[in-house]
């Protein structure tokens, strides 16, 4: 019953919600907003050409924040290609058409308006011909797999029609995005933007089945470039704390395009030991779980247990996070106030049957709309009960503490970290100096296998 009344209020919103999603570089700021507010992110690689034409492929495992995230890594406004069925979605529908996106018929949805591509196809090229970015995810829908579904030719299609309205190739851009844990507040995500590459010699080909086969393959090879290609999602534990030791021991920068490029020659090198049936790669397995274990057991990182933190540092980080403590009631205060929405958004996004690769979009939407709600509701009733000004002064203070207060709790948080790391070295330090051989030792042996498996 809630889902349905919620689904009854998010299906045809004011229409103001559309005319103010429209306004030119609003989206972008909007994309970085619901990013960072959920996620740790850092954005590395090429730079996506400010203007003019281009494409931007990009993986699909995370919902309507995938295209955010492409968004981000733009820098300018992007029309995103999307499935036909998310324009009549109760929960979204509203939002996918806001944005300006274009809708895809697939056979799989109904095969009766698969000739409505053609003109969708049209507008697409036209609109790279005037010197719009255009995202599309290849993959051809939003899934919860360790590794790109097979590319669809859509993308090829779309950049060689766009060809006689441009008059020649034009850049196509690969964007990856690596979460670590996408349904986590506050996880890792890494968003690469790949090099476009050439694609002149297929713009001009008489041909136009091969020039479609053979442009895919380029965009799959792209798009693996710059994304994380597993067996499963078990092995995404073991390859990060791989690469996370391999990254501390060998003094290696952890930039967005660094650390994808060696989660990937990871993973790849794990795949590679599984086929050869060696099983040399399952004892250092075993080795980089225990050692991921007594690290989470002691709260550190691997870059963390090699580092020395002196008494300075560790004062200076102290005293650092003693301002944080004038405003600790505030943000306990503010978070309280907002417990009910941020509760009530993150059941929903639990409970909307759709896949795990939704979950995360559906908790963001459902942060914004009921913390809008319920903000109105108590500025309402601070109106009735003690005057208006004193509903505007609460419909304007509540979003700025709530702001606040998260900014606090992961500052606080972090603060902690550093402290908390003075004291377990010196508490432990003969502990730590066993696990700090062990990971050296890990880290040399890891890099062995890595030159073997790369040969």
């Amino acid at each position: 019953m809630l889902l349905t009344c919620i689904h009854g209020i998010t299906y045809l919103p004011p229409p103001i919600f559309q005319l103010i999603l429209s306004i030119p570089g609003l989206m972008p700021l909007i994309s970085r907003l619901a990013t960072r507010a959920y996620y740790r992110y850092t954005v590395g690689g090429a730079r996506v050409p400010a203007a003019g034409p281009v494409l931007l492929v990009a993986n699909h495992n995370n919902g309507l924040l995938d295209p955010a995230f492409v968004t981000v890594a733009a820098q300018r406004e992007v029309q995103f290609l999307a499935k036909s069925p998310l324009f009549t979605h109760q929960m979204i529908g509203w939002l996918v058409k806001a944005v300006g996106s274009i809708p895809v018929y697939r056979a799989q949805d109904d095969r009766r308006l698969l000739g409505q591509n053609r003109d969708i196809f049209n507008a697409v090229h036209e609109a790279l011909g005037r010197g719009a970015a255009v995202g599309i995810f290849p993959e051809g829908t939003s899934h919860s797999g360790s590794r790109l579904s097979p590319i669809k030719t859509g993308a090829a299609r779309i950049a060689l029609g766009a060809v006689k309205h441009i008059g020649g190739a034009f850049p196509i851009v690969p964007v990856g995005l690596v979460f670590r844990d996408r349904n986590s507040v506050r996880s890792e995500v890494r968003v690469v933007v790949g090099d476009p590459f050439d694609w002149s010699d297929l713009a001009s080909r008489s041909d136009e089945k091969f020039a479609v086969r053979e442009l895919t393959k380029r965009i799959d090879g792209a798009m693996r470039t710059v994304t994380l290609n597993l067996d499963s999602w078990e092995d995404a534990a073991l390859v990060h704390v791989a690469e996370q030791i391999w990254a501390a021991e060998q003094g290696s920068p952890r930039d967005s395009e660094s650390t994808v490029s060696r989660l990937a020659l990871t993973a790849s090198v794990l795949q590679r030991f599984r086929l050869r049936g060696d099983a040399e790669w399952q004892d250092t397995a075993r080795e980089l779980r225990a050692h991921a274990r007594m690290l989470q057991r002691m709260g550190l990182s691997p870059q963390a247990l090699k580092e020395d933190v002196r008494l300075t540092a560790a004062l200076r980080w102290l005293l650092m996070r003693l301002p944080l403590l004038a405003a600790l009631p505030l943000a306990a205060l503010a978070l309280l106030v907002y417990w009910p929405p941020l509760a009530g958004a993150r059941w929903v996004s639990k409970h909307t049957g759709e896949g795990p690769d939704s979950q995360t979009t559906y908790h963001v939407l459902g942060v914004a709309l009921f913390c809008t709600i319920w903000t109105l509701v108590l500025a309402g009733a601070a109106a009735w009960v003690l005057g208006w000004a004193w509903g505007l002064g609460v419909f304007l203070f509540l979003p700025v503490a709530g702001a606040g207060a998260g900014v606090v709790a992961e500052r606080r948080r972090l603060r902690w970290m550093a402290v908390r790391r003075f004291f377990v070295r010196h508490l432990h330090r003969r502990r730590l100096g066993r696990m700090r051989a062990r990971q050296i030792a890990i880290a040399a042996h890891l890099n062995e296998l890595l030159e073997i498996g790369t040969q």
